[in-house]
């Protein structure tokens, strides 16, 4: 019989404290490679390459290219969905391979998994929502003030209500992708010791040639062809994933305890699409075994739920998506979010505001008086 464990305390835990009381509850077989996923793989492979195809040879004309664009940019964000799994050793062990095959998932995003290693699974992962560290989570009201870069990104970002937030649902996963490895090519940013100068320039040439395939593209089909080959999917690739970073992490408070429990929230997608994604909205798991596949996270689900029903956090990915749109993305404090430009404040998502029930409706995020 599981034990629950829940209460209305909110106090951090590291991740250790969950994953030690829950592992011996689970099949141990779970945390062996999933290897079966490279079938998925090769199913996006095989619908990215059919749609690349029907779009150089017309068929269906210019009023079915958006059609074939729409599959394309979905296969591809199922490129990043097994890409995820493998390099975090969920797939395959062997280094090398598992490495080629990342690259390859990258690929449409011109990614390097030597770079996402290091931006995802050490620091991301190591340091989630440590406002001085984590590179997903959104600053404080105190950076915001001090970078106007970080000003102007705030414009851009999916929150209060802006429509500009299109841009970062459209772009935002290529354009972090690009900006660490930039920031991580320059000498402070190298300081920082998170990417050698010798791992950062293959890197850089491992992006290069993903630019490059996707040069070759553009030449062998036209420019036209090219916009619905190539750069409306990169749109609705982008699109699904950073739908899903999103809504794992910047509802959720900061924090310098790296409790998954209360600094992510765990997403669930409308009909097929949990299975068509891996189920890679279960984050909460995700965070507490990385190595395992999220073909199994549906079992450590069911023992958050049981363990700690009051802590775990779950909602539909629609509505997730919906509270990111209308509240800010600038902390005014660990737990409460500003919009600098109105003062309007909200409290972050926290252990027991999320409800569970599918058809529930979303949950009420107060307005907190502005502090004077």
């Amino acid at each position: 019989m599981t034990e629950r464990t829940d209460d209305k305390d909110v106090t951090p835990h590291p991740i250790s404290f969950y994953a030690k009381q829950i592992r011996s509850s689970l099949p141990a077989d779970i945390f062996a490679p999933v290897r079966n996923r490279l079938l998925w793989l090769a199913f996006h492979v095989a619908v990215a390459g059919f749609g690349i195809y029907a779009v150089a040879r017309g068929w269906g004309g210019w009023g079915l290219a958006p059609v074939w664009s729409l599959l394309i940019g979905h296969a591809f964000a199922g490129f990043a969905f097994v890409g995820h799994e493998t390099l975090h050793g969920a797939v395959v062990r062997n280094r090398v391979l598992r490495h080629l095959i990342g690259w390859l998932c990258f690929m449409p995003i011109a990614l390097s998994p030597r770079l996402w290693v290091v931006w995802h699974n050490k620091v991301h992962h190591g340091h989630t929502m440590d406002e001085k560290i984590d590179p997903d989570a959104f600053p404080t009201l105190a950076a915001w003030k001090a970078s106007p870069a970080l000003r102007a990104v705030d414009q851009l970002s999916v929150g209060s209500g802006r429509l500009a937030g299109i841009f970062m649902l459209l772009f935002g996963f290529s354009g972090q992708s690009g900006q660490m490895l930039l920031s991580w090519g320059r000498k402070e940013g190298r300081a920082s010791g998170a990417m050698s100068q010798r791992n950062w320039r293959l890197a850089l040439l491992e992006s290069l040639l993903a630019v490059a395939i996707w040069t070759a593209l553009a030449v062998a089909v036209g420019p036209l062809k090219f916009i619905f080959a190539y750069l409306i999917p990169l749109g609705v690739v982008n699109m699904i994933v950073i739908s899903y970073i999103l809504t794992n992490h910047s509802l959720s408070p900061l924090g310098e305890v790296n409790d998954p429990l209360l600094n992510s929230l765990s997403v669930t997608a409308p009909g097929p699409f949990n299975w068509l994604h891996l189920h890679f909205g279960l984050h909460v798991e995700h965070h507490l075994f990385p190595s395992m596949s999220s073909a199994n996270a549906h079992l450590v689900r069911d023992q958050l739920k049981a363990r700690w029903p009051e802590r775990y956090q779950i909602m539909p990915l629609f509505r997730a998506l919906a509270l990111l749109w209308k509240t800010p993305r600038v902390y005014a404090s660990p737990t409460v979010l500003i919009d600098p430009n109105t003062g309007k404040q909200v409290p972050t998502l926290h252990a027991g505001l999320v409800d569970r029930v599918e058809d529930a409706p979303p949950p009420s995020l107060p307005l907190v008086a502005a502090s004077t």
